[in-house]
């Protein structure tokens, strides 16, 4: 069941109809008992009456003595229907024979014994009696009434009771729904606010009178906007920064291109056409770049299920930028005992080290080494780039991993400054951590920190 208001509805309806149905139950039992005994009471009454009437008449039992019972006052509005005079009554003398009867009673005997109550079955029929002993008159008046009669008695009394209580159950119904529609209109009003907005409005929503229940709810969909809401401005930002970047080097490479054709002689065509290569090579990393940081941000947390080795995804990493390490004149060395550790992640991390690796050969002057590292250090992996580089500035340290951030420390104009940013961002969706620190003799120290398991 997929509807909160359906489900809430036949929970509150099953929790209403067990209370109703035992409570139904408990008031059948109850009438029926209290009506048993009612009309328990009726039959020693009417015995005991017509055994006083009979003492006031001096001990004489006259031939219809008995039939005093015919005016015992029916149970009240009974006089419609079939039982409103059921009574029979019979007086017994000590020496066995009958006395008197009422109306209707049979000439068998209906109890025998002492005074109580007992039930006989008679010519068929069996009887509720109830036996009056009078030592002093001599005689036993027995009273009763059909158990057939009796139960068409309670069962009237009962069913009676049971109409109502059937016609309770449906109004409940309708007023649980009629209530569960009302308690979750909120949700319904909230639903329809939402509803009304467009997609550019991502302002909070107001929740001081909202019912509690809802608060936690909206608090989380405010925190669902403002996070969307960074989102969509760091992708603006990115948009235009790209834009912008992009710009000067395109328009370079219109120039160098335009140069080329027009150029007079081979030299300064050749000239030209170097450039155009260049231009050509930092617009492509940089187009990889950007790649790399919209990837980066938008990685999802599973992993590949394919474990490669950190010291293999370094290599490859190496062997990827041994052109530019060796157009630049610089070496780059691979750690000689790496950790032996392994990843799913290699789609995420290869990036990274590229990124790092990269910044280390760009910095670095002609004839220096780039030295790796891969170590294990406590519960912790951790991969090292050190270069002989100038190092970054104190004051540019504080902004180094801002997208699109060049400082003092640009040492190259193929820089775009998105390295870092990218690093950054993969070390986030690994869960593991970038720190950059000057290396001792000269040059800057980048750090990758990465949760062993």
């Amino acid at each position: 069941m997929s509807s909160i208001r359906a489900r809430l509805f036949v929970i509150l309806l099953a929790a209403t109809g067990l209370v109703w149905l035992s409570a139904v139950i408990w008031i059948q039992y109850s009438t029926r008992t209290e009506v048993g005994r009612v009309l328990d009471s009726r039959l020693q009454e009417s015995a005991q009456m017509v055994a006083s009437l009979i003492s006031r008449n001096g001990g004489i039992v006259a031939p219809d003595a008995a039939s005093v019972v015919d005016q015992v006052p029916a149970l009240p509005d009974s006089g419609g229907y079939s039982y409103a005079r059921q009574l029979i009554c019979q007086v017994w003398g000590f020496d066995g024979k009958l006395k008197s009867g009422s109306e209707g009673a049979p000439d068998q005997e209906l109890a025998s014994g002492g005074s109580g109550f007992s039930e006989r079955r008679v010519e068929g029929e069996t009887w509720r009696v109830y036996s009056h002993v009078d030592p002093d008159l001599g005689i036993r008046v027995v009273v009763g009434d059909a158990l057939s009669v009796r139960e068409k008695l309670v069962n009237g009394v009962a069913f009676g009771l049971l109409a109502p209580a059937l016609l309770i159950l449906p109004l409940l119904a309708l007023l649980i729904w009629m209530s569960v529609r009302r308690g979750l209109k909120p949700l319904d009003q909230l639903a329809g606010a939402l509803g009304l907005r467009s997609a550019a409005d991502l302002s909070p929503i107001g929740g001081t009178a909202a019912p509690s229940e809802l608060k936690p709810m909206i608090a989380a969909l405010n925190g669902l906007f403002d996070r969307v809401e960074a989102t969509r401005a760091r992708e603006r930002n990115f948009t235009a920064f790209a834009a912008h970047e992009l710009k000067t080097p395109l328009a370079g490479l219109k120039t160098q291109a335009q140069i080329a054709l027009l150029a007079p002689d081979d030299e300064t065509r050749s000239r030209a056409l170097g450039q155009l290569v260049g231009g050509v090579d930092r617009t492509d990393r940089m187009v990889r770049q950007l790649l790399d940081m919209t990837a980066a941000e938008t990685a999802s947390d599973e992993a590949s299920g394919i474990a490669q080795e950190g010291a293999r995804i370094l290599a490859d990493v190496r062997d990827g930028l041994a052109g530019l390490a060796s157009a630049r004149g610089v070496r780059i060395a691979l750690p000689e005992a790496p950790a032996p550790w392994q990843t799913t992640r290699a789609a995420q991390l290869g990036p990274a080290l590229r990124n790092l690796l990269e910044n280390a050969i760009l910095a670095s002057p002609p004839g220096a080494e780039v030295d790796t590292c891969l170590r294990q250090e406590g519960d912790r992996i951790v991969f090292r780039v050190l270069d002989r580089g100038p190092g970054i500035p104190d004051c540019d340290r504080p902004h180094v991993t801002e997208r699109f951030w060049r400082g003092a420390s640009r040492v190259s104009a193929q820089g775009s400054g998105l390295g870092l940013a990218i690093v950054t961002a993969v070390m986030e969706q690994m869960g593991g951590e970038l720190r950059l620190s000057p290396r001792e003799g000269g040059g800057e120290e980048a750090a990758l920190i990465l949760p062993r398991g």
